[in-house]
């Protein structure tokens, strides 16, 4: 089969053999999405080597439970070893000895076929298409950060970046607070989720705004991201970090320390809650997309995804 990897430091489309697995899932990928994450791999986060991508829908063609047989599935990215007190949980997102998929010791689903354990997988609605299905796991990370700070409908809530996932940050907040705020540099990217009960504010009309919000989420992965998370925070505010970057960025703890600031870092969600959003139609998805490739130009993929003002490119095998 084929497959998208990233080995040796390089990028290249790669002729495999197909999976073949007794105590996993085997799925046949019908799309897959492109996500900064597998960017940053490519810039050397996370120190990975194999099959990158783990945004993805298929097939399932084979398990030793033949109920999940030709059922149409999305999967927790996250394999855990299933014995430890978290795994036990039902919670495999922090296992000590997880596999990530595409991202830690698992080949990812940039690929024609993709295994996981039956535990991780989840069959999507009938009225959610293959294109909404991809953002199961960004838009569960997004909405993950409920599980981590504390929102009313009063609370004051900030997102910094216009990207894919600062805008489904926005969304999925808006679904908790009505007094949610996307900050940008591009008011057509914005207007996404200012369909969906967002206010959209430029990046340059940031210091007109009060000092006041309780919540600051970071999903630029810049650092000016930072300070201006800061320069939003009220004292004894929660700034929440959601983007995975490779390389070092520099804060000026002495705020964080004289405004008593909650730093929480946040990164997979759980995917059933996403996938309810997207079979209710409670969030938009399908405007974030840009383009599609065949699985064989995955690499011109990929630098269409590098493209300054690009969006979320999918890839069909």
């Amino acid at each position: 089969m084929k497959a998208l990897q990233f080995i040796d430091n390089q990028l290249k489309l790669s002729e495999v053999s197909k999976p073949v697995s007794e105590n996993e899932a085997i799925i046949r990928v019908t799309k897959s999405g492109i996500c900064n994450t597998d960017l940053e791999i490519i810039r050397g986060y996370a120190g990975f080597s194999g099959t990158i991508g783990h945004e993805f829908v298929g097939i399932v063609e084979e398990s030793n439970d033949k109920n999940w047989l030709g059922k149409r599935v999305v999967g927790e990215i996250n394999a855990g070893c299933g014995i430890c007190e978290l795994c036990q949980s039902g919670d495999s997102r922090h296992c000590p000895n997880r596999t990530v998929l595409g991202i830690h010791g698992r080949d990812g689903a940039h690929a024609e076929f993709v295994t996981l354990p039956n535990v991780n997988l989840l069959e999507v609605p009938e009225n959610v298409t293959d294109e909404q299905a991809v953002f199961t796991e960004p838009l569960a990370a997004a909405y993950g950060i409920l599980e981590q700070v504390s929102v009313s409908p009063e609370t004051r809530i900030a997102i910094i970046g216009d990207g894919k996932l600062g805008i489904l940050c926005a969304q999925a907040m808006a679904l908790a607070s009505k007094n949610t705020f996307l900050i940008g540099k591009h008011k057509d990217k914005m207007s996404v989720a200012e369909g969906k009960g967002v206010e959209g504010i430029l990046l340059e009309d940031v210091p007109k705004l009060n000092r006041d919000f309780e919540v600051v989420v970071e999903a630029s992965g810049s650092e000016s991201g930072f300070a201006t998370a800061l320069d939003l925070l009220k004292p004894r505010g929660k700034l929440v970090l959601k983007s995975t970057f490779q390389g070092k960025t520099n804060l000026e703890m002495w705020r964080v320390v004289v405004d008593e600031i909650t730093i929480v870092g946040s990164r997979c969600g759980r995917f059933a809650a996403a996938l309810e959003l997207l079979r209710d139609n409670k969030v938009d998805v399908e405007s974030f997309i840009s383009e599609e490739f065949s699985l064989e130009k995955g690499i011109e993929a990929i630098e269409k995804a590098q493209q300054k003002g690009a969006m979320k490119i999918l890839l069909k095998p």
